[in-house]
Parts: C-alpha cells; sequence; structure tokens
C-alpha cells in the first residue's frame, strides 16, 4: 500500500508534467517599488495578471473550515499581501488591517489595526454573518443588516484594492481616505501597527453624480516603475508622491464615463477602462502616461484610447454598463504580441484584445470595428446555451502567456444591495455558471477559445491560475456539497481539483480573490477573514479523498 507520502509524490509528478505541457509563459516584469513580485497588489502584480508561480497538489479534498481558525476582518477581505519580509503577510479588509506570520505552516495575527474612520466588527459580529443558514433573500437582508447596519454594501469599497511597498507599507482606501500603515517596529511586529500617512482625496476628487445620487468612491490603485501611486475614483485618476504624501497630480475621466474597477500599469503607463453611465453606449479602454509631471492623454507621450461596447445595467453581482474586468496586460516575452485585455459591457460579453503599443503597420483592422486598435473579438459562450440573457463578468481576465480565463457572474435576479447580494447568492438565489479558456493565435492575430464549460460555477471571487500547475481556479457553490473551490486544467478544462468545504458561509469569499501559498497550501479569503488550509501536510480538518 502506498503511504501518504508517496501518494502525494506521485500527485506532485502529475503537476509537473502538466505544467511542461502548458505553454511556457514569460511572467510580467516585476515593479520593484512593490512588496513582491507576487502579491504585492490586488490582481497579483502590475499587470493584473491574477497568476501565480506555485504549484498546487491536484485532487480532492473535503475541508472542514470550522476547524480551522481565520484572521478575523470583514466582511471583505479582497486579499492577502506579501511583507518585504518572507514568510510575513499583510491582511486587509473592509474594516482591518492585520501582519500576519505565515512562516512554516504558521496563520497567526501578530498585529493588526482598524482602519480609520472605519467601524470595527467585533468577532460576535463577523460570526453572526457567517452562522445562520439564509433562507430566503428577506431574512438574509434583516440579519446582513442587523450587523452591517441599514446600507450593508456602504462597506464597500473599502480595502477592496490596496498595495504593499518596498517599505513594507500597506496603502488602503477607507472612504475618502487613503492610508498608509506600517509596523511600529519592523523588528518586532508585535509591538504593533501604526497608521504613517494618511491623504484625504475628498480634496483630490470631486464627487461623482450618478442618477439621483452623489457620492465619492475610490475604486483602485496600482505602482507606476518609479515608484508612484496611481489611486482610482469613480470619475478620475491621481498619482501620488507615496514618499511626499499629499503630493497628487489628476486627471479627469471623460464626461459620461464611470470607473468601477483598478488599473494595470506597465512602466509610467496606466492602462483604465471605464463605463458609460448610460446603458448600451460604449466604454472607452484608455491608455495615459505619467510624464513625471503630470497624467497625459497625448498621442506623443504613447497614450490612446479606443471605444468598445456597453450593456444595460446588470441585475446582480456586477456593477455599471461598461467592463467588468480591471485591464490585464498580455505578452512579455520577446517576439510576443503585446495586448491588453478586457471583457466588454454588452449582455452576452465578448473578450476584446486591444495593442498596447503601436500598432503593427501591416494590421488593417477588424471590420466594424471601433478603432483599429482592436486587435480582436471574441464573442464568450462560456459553455451556455445561446438564448442565456446574461453572460458577464465581474472579474479581471486571468492571463498567463498567450492565454486566458473568464467566468460567468451573472444570473438574472440579484438584491440591489451588493452584500446582500453576494451573501445569497447560492443559499438562496440560483449560481451563475459557465467559464471559458481562450488563446491568442498570434499568426492569425485573433483570439479563439480552447474550451467552455456550462456546469461550472463560479460565484463572485476573482479566479486564478497556476502556471506551475497548468491550472485555473474559481470559487463556487452547490446545493448538496456547498462551497467549493475548483481547479480546471488550463489546457483540456478537466476538472482536476475540487475542496469541498460544506453550506457554511464560511466558505463564501465574497468578490475576493483565491490565493495559494508557495507551499501549495490554499489561502482562503472568507468573508469573515481569510484561512491557511493545509493541502500538503496532514492535518485534522483537511482529507483527501483521491481525484476529483
Amino acid at each position: 500500500m502506498l503511504t501518504r507520502f508517496q501518494c502525494l509524490k506521485a500527485l506532485w509528478g502529475s503537476v509537473v508534467l502538466s505544467a511542461m505541457l502548458a505553454a511556457q509563459a514569460a511572467e510580467p516584469p516585476r515593479n520593484p517599488h512593490l512588496s513582491a513580485a507576487v502579491y504585492g497588489v490586488t490582481h497579483f502584480d502590475s499587470s493584473q495578471s491574477d497568476a501565480i508561480p506555485y504549484a498546487v497538489p491536484r485532487g480532492k479534498f473535503q475541508v472542514d473550515l470550522t476547524q480551522l481558525k481565520p484572521i478575523l476582518g470583514g466582511p471583505q477581505n479582497n486579499m492577502t499581501y506579501a511583507s518585504t519580509t518572507p514568510g510575513f503577510m499583510w491582511s486587509v479588509s473592509t474594516d482591518r488591517v492585520a501582519y500576519i506570520d505565515a512562516r512554516e505552516g504558521r496563520w497567526e495575527a501578530l498585529a493588526d489595526i482598524t482602519l480609520p474612520g472605519v467601524v470595527r466588527r467585533t468577532p460576535e459580529q463577523l460570526q453572526r454573518l457567517v452562522a445562520p443558514k439564509y433562507t430566503s433573500i428577506q431574512q438574509a437582508a434583516e440579519l446582513i443588516k442587523g450587523v452591517l447596519g441599514p446600507n450593508p454594501g456602504g462597506v464597500m469599497p473599502t480595502g477592496v484594492y490596496a498595495l504593499v511597498d518596498a517599505d513594507n507599507v500597506v496603502w488602503a482606501n477607507a472612504g475618502t481616505w487613503v492610508n498608509g500603515i506600517g509596523l511600529k517596529d519592523p523588528a518586532n511586529p508585535a509591538a504593533g501597527l501604526e497608521v504613517k500617512h494618511r491623504v484625504d482625496f475628498s480634496k483630490v476628487f470631486e464627487p461623482d453624480q450618478l442618477g439621483e445620487h452623489k457620492f465619492l468612491h475610490l475604486v483602485g490603485m496600482n505602482m507606476t516603475s518609479d515608484g508612484h501611486l496611481v489611486i482610482g475614483s469613480t470619475n478620475a485618476i491621481a498619482v501620488m508622491d507615496r514618499r511626499m504624501p499629499g503630493k497628487t497630480h489628476r486627471y479627469s475621466l471623460p464626461a459620461g464615463q464611470f470607473l468601477t474597477n483598478s488599473m494595470a500599469t506597465e512602466g509610467t503607463h496606466i492602462y483604465v477602462a471605464t463605463g458609460s453611465k448610460m446603458p448600451r453606449k460604449p466604454g472607452l479602454m484608455m491608455k495615459l502616461a505619467w510624464t513625471g509631471q503630470s497624467i497625459s492623454d497625448a498621442e506623443a507621450d504613447g497614450a490612446w484610447r479606443a471605444e468598445y461596447d456597453g450593456g444595460d445595467w446588470p441585475p446582480a453581482i456586477k456593477a455599471g454598463t461598461g467592463t467588468g474586468s480591471t485591464p490585464t496586460l498580455m505578452g512579455f516575452a520577446p517576439g510576443e504580441d503585446r495586448l491588453v485585455l478586457i471583457t466588454d459591457g454588452v449582455n452576452r460579453m465578448k473578450l476584446v484584445a486591444f495593442w498596447r503599443d503601436a500598432i503593427p503597420a501591416d494590421f488593417k483592422g477588424l471590420p466594424n470595428a471601433s478603432s483599429r486598435r482592436v486587435a480582436s473579438v471574441l464573442p464568450i459562450t462560456a459553455g451556455l446555451p445561446t438564448d442565456t440573457a446574461w453572460v458577464q463578468s465581474e472579474q479581471s481576465v486571468v492571463v498567463s502567456g498567450q492565454g486566458a480565463f473568464v467566468v460567468n457572474n451573472v444570473v438574472l435576479h440579484g438584491h440591489p444591495d451588493k452584500i446582500i447580494d453576494v451573501f445569497t447568492l447560492g443559499p438562496v438565489n440560483p449560481v451563475p455558471k459557465g467559464v471559458e479558456r481562450v488563446h491568442w493565435d498570434s499568426a492569425s492575430r485573433s483570439l479563439r477559445s480552447v474550451w467552455a464549460r456550462g456546469d461550472v460555477v463560479s460565484v463572485s471571487m476573482v479566479p486564478i491560475m497556476s502556471s506551475a500547475s497548468g491550472v485555473a481556479y474559481v470559487n463556487g457553490f452547490d446545493p448538496v456539497q456547498g462551497w467549493n473551490v475548483t481547479g480546471l486544467d488550463w489546457n483540456t478544462g478537466q476538472t482536476v481539483f475540487e475542496t469541498q468545504m460544506g453550506l457554511g458561509n464560511e466558505g463564501n469569499g465574497a468578490y475576493a480573490i483565491l490565493q495559494f501559498l508557495p507551499d501549495g497550501d490554499l489561502l482562503f479569503n472568507s468573508v469573515w477573514g481569510p484561512y491557511r488550509v493545509p493541502l500538503t501536510r496532514q492535518h485534522p480538518a483537511v482529507k483527501r479523498l483521491g481525484a476529483p
């Protein structure tokens, strides 16, 4: 009989084989002003790839999250970020920032701090969010409002987009403020955290008008290659010198457009995708240039803009009439086509690729395209019937090498409050289904579908992929087995990984991002804090069930 170690060794062999079969992907260049090459910023790197180099074991696992302890925070825990000190991580949620010891299998918060101006949820309150069985929209709304107040969705987008810089300072927004948080004593993390910088962006951005509502939301964050923070609001972009907080430069987005996602950066260029405030009107994909003195949209500085198709206001999960995606860059190896990808806003979305640098001289342009800048357009079916009313993503396009992966997050009915919506999809409302893997064919200069699966569920978490294992991962829900993380072979679409986490709400990631640690452990950003789920060593909370 094979020992557990022998089984794992054989399993890791299959992972290596799959990785060898997958196309070799050139990784995006590291931004030296971020804390690490991976997990320094939301969506993992400045290109927003959502791809990790860590190998993950294949197989089927049953996980009892009640036997594991999360790093408390929430109700949204968008990502756990890398510290500049290997083995340590930063957790950013909608109410706090924590510093985590993750060395050698540990998962312990050494210190935390409440985000300034934010109401901190007690452990009992967070427990009240995950403990109940949601049986109806009305019952769920009452329970959630009892913890978060009359406007649960108002906790967003605090902490959704953040980063850690090369000085080991976390930059996270709370309301209209951007906070730089660091260790009081770098040699002794247990001494606590402190707010080192605080900038009020209500003095930089003006409130936006959308229908009858006037508001100011910060919705994105990234870093340029010269170490400047890029901050997004619904109607403007700003660049700030992080060493001189408060010294900012603003660029107003075009009239009638608004931003709901973050931005990609490469060098000192910023990639921004906005949507129209009016249904079925075009959105804009823009490349802006940070010149060191201003944010430029001039062609002479390498900037450009191109329209893409918009759609209707979605009924669930997704916000806005434009793309639900943060722009993702593709193409980093010598000779590769250099593109930027988004999903568009039409109700049955298309994947759109734009030339991100000079348009090839011999490229004639696509028939009926809004701009010669559009390199390719591919209708996404996600494996669903042609009469499916909505195929739309609220998540960034996953990119590795010349491959891309997209998910459908929209169903026909949802709650207008996005937090109530995300808590009830699965337990109460039917779940969204459908994913698709796409490849850029450089010979034909076109996107083509590799495979699609209409049976795979991706509720609201950001999907990711492991380039080392050749697997894409989503967070889904099954009425019988409950919440899960499912892994699909990058080349074939076959299910090769699954963790069953039960019907408890702890298995809901609520707009967060999936992650794995360098040793292959699952880092699951639950609605009440991130868990470390040991997959490569024995633990009473995890049972290996064999092949998925």
